[in-house]
């Protein structure tokens, strides 16, 4: 397994660890939407849980479906601009309404929508069939987001 390899898988698993910390300080934040939040958190912790199980048991093996991890510049920029969220909002929590909007921006962003799409394409490899199906239900997170943002009447700035 190449330190290249290596490093990637691990930035990726650092941006699912990210997004959970954040979705944790929405949880603190905002107790009528408590649930929601931790249930996202905790489905996050799994994606960073299935990556570095990938990482630790399939890459040694050269079986880790590399196609689950996007590009390193995607990874490092989502990252970047995670790691200052959070140091921002741990003292001072953004307003319900930004904290969806940032929540699914983040969704949205290049190394979320990666990892979701690849959790949801027709495959050959057995591998990533396996990577699926542990994943199964951890899906859609920004359209979760989206739906529950108009099921509670908090704006989706464009």
């Amino acid at each position: 397994m190449d330190n290249d390899t290596v490093k990637l898988a691990e930035e990726a698993i650092q941006l699912e660890q990210n997004v959970g910390q954040l979705y944790m300080i929405f949880h603190n934040a905002y107790p009528e939407d408590a649930d929601f939040w931790w249930q996202l958190m905790i489905e996050e912790s799994n994606h960073a849980s299935l990556l570095r199980s990938g990482l630790e048991y399939f890459m040694p093996a050269a079986l880790f479906p590399m196609e689950l991890l996007p590009p390193m510049e995607a990874l490092r920029e989502a990252n970047k601009e995670l790691v200052s969220l959070l140091e921002k909002y741990k003292t001072h929590p953004p307003s319900r309404e930004t904290a969806f909007n940032v929540a699914l921006k983040t969704e949205m962003s290049a190394g979320e929508m990666h990892f979701q799409k690849t959790m949801t394409k027709p495959v050959d490899s057995k591998v990533l069939a396996m990577f699926q199906r542990l994943n199964q239900d951890d899906r859609d997170h920004a359209e979760r987001i989206r739906a529950y943002m108009e099921e509670n009447k908090i704006a989706i700035q464009r």
